[in-house]
C-alpha cells in the first residue's frame, strides 16, 4: 500500500480541488506544491516566472517535491509540468502512488477561467498552446500508476474512483 497519493496533469484537471477532498475522506495530508513555493517566495507564479524564469521556479519546485515526498499519509497535487523532471518523478514514485488527472482542452481552458494569470497560457492562442504542452507532456504524464478522466465528472466521483483504485476493495 502506498504512503502517499500523488496527483499529477495538466492545469485545470482538478488536482487541487480533488487533492484536498481526497485528503479529507482518508484522514491524510494536503500538499500542494505550487502554493508552498508561492509561500515560501512571497509571489504567485506568474511572477516567478517573469523575475526568475522557469528554471529558477522548477529548481524550487524539485526541493518542495522532495520534502513533500519524504512525508508520509498525504496527497500531494503537484504542478502541471512537475512530472517531466525525471528527479520529481522518482521522488515521488518512491513513496506514493501517482494518479494522473486528465481533461480535454476546451475543459482545461474552461477551468482556469483568465489564462493571462497562468504564465505558460499568456499568448494569443491559449487552446493551441494547451493541445501542443499536452502532447509534449502526454509520455511523462503517462508514467503514473492510473489515470482518471475528470472532463465530465463531479470532485466526489473523482475521488470515489481514485479511492477504488487505490484501495481495491
Amino acid at each position: 500500500m502506498p504512503k502517499n497519493i500523488v496527483l499529477v496533469g495538466f492545469m485545470g484537471t482538478g488536482k487541487s480541488v480533488v487533492g484536498k477532498k481526497l485528503a479529507q475522506q482518508l484522514k491524510y495530508g494536503f500538499v500542494d506544491t505550487d502554493e508552498i513555493i508561492q509561500a515560501e517566495c512571497r509571489r504567485p507564479i506568474r511572477k516567478i516566472f517573469a523575475e526568475e524564469g522557469e528554471s529558477r521556479f522548477r529548481q524550487m519546485e524539485r526541493e518542495v517535491i522532495e520534502r513533500a515526498a519524504a512525508k508520509d499519509h498525504q496527497v500531494i497535487a503537484t504542478g502541471g509540468g512537475a512530472i517531466i523532471d525525471d528527479q520529481n518523478f522518482q521522488a515521488l514514485k518512491r513513496n506514493g502512488w501517482i494518479v494522473w488527472l486528465k481533461a480535454e482542452p476546451d475543459v482545461i481552458l474552461q477551468r482556469v477561467g483568465d489564462a493571462a494569470s497562468r504564465p505558460l497560457l499568456d499568448i494569443e492562442d491559449p487552446k493551441s498552446q494547451i493541445e501542443r504542452l499536452l502532447n509534449l507532456r502526454r509520455a511523462a504524464y503517462s508514467k503514473a500508476d492510473a489515470a482518471v478522466e475528470t472532463s465530465r465528472r463531479n470532485i466526489d466521483e473523482v475521488v470515489q474512483e481514485i479511492v477504488k483504485l487505490v484501495f481495491p476493495a
